[in-house]
């Protein structure tokens, strides 16, 4: 899928059910088939249905499907396909509305395709940030419920944000310094997060969470980093200067973050802010390979537990409750809490 750049590749290379199928097989079992009920590896297609594989051991029947983001799902491979690849080659992303006209499916259906996905979208085994760091903190603007986004009358998350310095001929996180400043460089891999506060407890937990032990941490020189162990220290007081001057390149990230929620979502809701920081994360960190990106996305969608949309919205399923009850009423969700 690396070479799949294109449009029309993309296409020819995911063409129906059966295609996906065997590309979810792959990611699933990529040391070849082994039976979940008695370890065989003995393994025949169904031909009549491309998700399910039967063991001829035991003949246990398997999806490529049961125990990943789309599990239990009856939308057609492809329409999963599509929503991924959508979701990661897009420059600015896709909003449920859009991906909505996209795959010509519900408004409830794009929102939760979209919600599965991003889920996905964090690597379990990643590597946290080296070499030389920026950490600082901004406030981005959220919009209540579904009403139009004012800036005027917009609250405020408070996000954290950390980056690593690149030198630029290296492409290293060890980036040449000369005296107080480093020379020649760019942004690498970063990381965000909603914090509820300034305090040390909330900026200590984002940074031992995020960033490796021994790096050198750029920061504004606020109080609650001189707390943190494990991690030189280089504040950079900012006084009168402009925050983006002396810390260029979290500001960089902060600035494209706040144009990208505006622009694609019109306003982030502060209900599952966090998903959203790590789409853009995703994208951000794989701006130079976005194309292959979607191979990476569905790799981890294969490894990730599902959850249904009970469980995104945080709330009993009704049909659970009244079977536990007997005789309560079923309830029909037609759109989803939040749009968000």
């Amino acid at each position: 899928m690396a070479s799949a750049r294109s449009l029309s590749q993309f296409q020819k290379a995911f063409s129906d059910e059966a295609s996906c199928a065997a590309f979810m097989f792959k990611r699933r079992w990529p040391d070849g088939f082994v039976c979940p009920a008695c370890g065989k590896r003995r393994v025949a297609a169904l031909k009549s249905r491309p998700r399910l594989h039967e063991c001829l051991d035991c003949g246990r029947q398997t999806s490529v499907t049961a125990g990943t983001v789309m599990h239990r799902s009856r939308l057609p491979l492809t329409t999963w396909f599509w929503a991924a690849h959508l979701m990661t080659t897009h420059s600015n992303g896709m909003s449920a509305l859009q991906l909505q006209d996209q795959l010509g499916v519900t408004y409830k259906t794009a929102w939760l395709l979209t919600q599965k996905l991003r889920r996905s979208m964090v690597d379990p085994d990643r590597e946290p940030l080296e070499g030389v760091v920026e950490v600082d903190q901004a406030e981005i603007a959220f919009r209540e419920g579904d009403t139009f986004f004012e800036p005027g009358n917009a609250g405020k998350i408070l996000v954290i944000g950390a980056v690593e310095i690149i030198e630029r001929d290296t492409n290293q996180a060890k980036p040449r310094r000369k005296h107080a400043k480093y020379l020649d460089t760019r942004s690498g891999r970063i990381r965000l997060a909603m914090i509820s506060d300034n305090s040390s407890a909330s900026i200590e937990a984002f940074v031992n969470a995020n960033v490796k032990r021994g790096a050198t941490l750029l920061t504004d020189g606020h109080k609650s980093y001189p707390g943190l162990t494990g991690y030189r220290h280089d504040p950079r007081v900012v006084g009168k200067m402009a925050a983006h001057i002396v810390l260029p390149w979290i500001h960089r990230a902060f600035s494209l973050m706040r144009r990208w929620s505006l622009g694609t979502y019109h306003g982030l809701r502060r209900k599952h802010v966090d998903t959203y920081l790590n789409e853009f994360v995703f994208r951000y960190n794989r701006r130079y390979y976005r194309h292959v990106s979607f191979e990476t996305l569905l790799g981890l969608a294969a490894d990730k537990e599902p959850a249904s949309y009970w469980d995104i919205i945080k709330r009993d399923n009704p049909r659970k409750s009244a079977s536990r009850a007997g005789s309560a009423p079923l309830l029909h969700i037609d759109e989803p809490e939040s749009a968000g």
